[in-house]
C-alpha cells in the first residue's frame, strides 16, 4: 500500500490535521500512533477527539491503558499500551476495534498480535521545535480514499 507524508509546523496545524481526519472516520475505524516520547501523539489525539465532536480534556492514558470519551459525532478510544510491552495477557481490546467509536492506539507494536486486520498507521517524528513529519501507512483501500482526500485538501 502507499504512505502519504504531512508536515506540520505549529502544534496548531497537526491538530487542525487530526481534526480533518477524524472528520473522515467511521465507527470501528482503528488508527496505530508511533513516535518518540514527545513527538505529538496525545496533541494528534487531541484533534482527533474534536474533530469527532469531544469536548472533555484529552490526555494521555498511560496509567490507565485506556480512555474512553464521548463525542457528539462518535466515541474516542484512546489507548497507550506502552506498558504492555511484555504482556499475553487478552485484555478485550476487541471490543473497542469493532465497537462504535474510533480507537487510537500509542505503541501499538507492543500488541501487533491484537490488532485487527485493518487500520491506519501513523507515525509522527521531530522535525524541529514544533514541526511534525506525520506519516499515514493505510492498509485497505478505504483507508487509502481517506489519505487521498486528505492529500487534496
Amino acid at each position: 500500500m502507499n504512505t502519504y507524508e504531512f508536515v506540520t509546523h505549529t502544534f496548531e496545524e497537526t491538530m487542525l490535521f487530526a481534526e480533518t481526519l477524524a472528520t473522515k472516520l467511521s465507527a470501528g475505524d482503528v488508527l496505530t500512533l508511533e513516535g518518540d516520547l514527545g513527538a505529538g501523539k496525545t496533541t494528534f489525539t487531541k484533534g482527533l477527539a474534536k474533530g469527532l465532536g469531544v469536548k472533555r480534556t484529552v490526555n494521555s492514558p498511560t496509567f490507565t491503558i485506556i480512555k474512553e470519551y464521548k463525542g457528539s459525532r462518535l466515541p474516542l478510544y484512546h489507548m497507550d499500551v506502552y506498558r504492555l510491552e511484555e504482556s499475553e495477557e487478552d485484555l478485550g481490546f476487541d471490543e473497542y476495534f469493532f465497537g462504535d467509536g474510533v480507537t487510537v492506539v500509542e505503541w501499538a507494536k507492543f500488541i501487533k498480535d491484537q490488532l485487527p486486520k485493518e487500520y491506519i498507521e501513523i507515525t509522527i517524528q521531530h522535525n524541529g521545535d514544533s514541526t511534525r513529519k506525520i506519516t499515514l501507512q493505510p492498509n485497505n483501500e478505504r483507508y487509502v480514499s481517506i489519505c487521498e482526500e486528505l492529500m487534496e485538501q
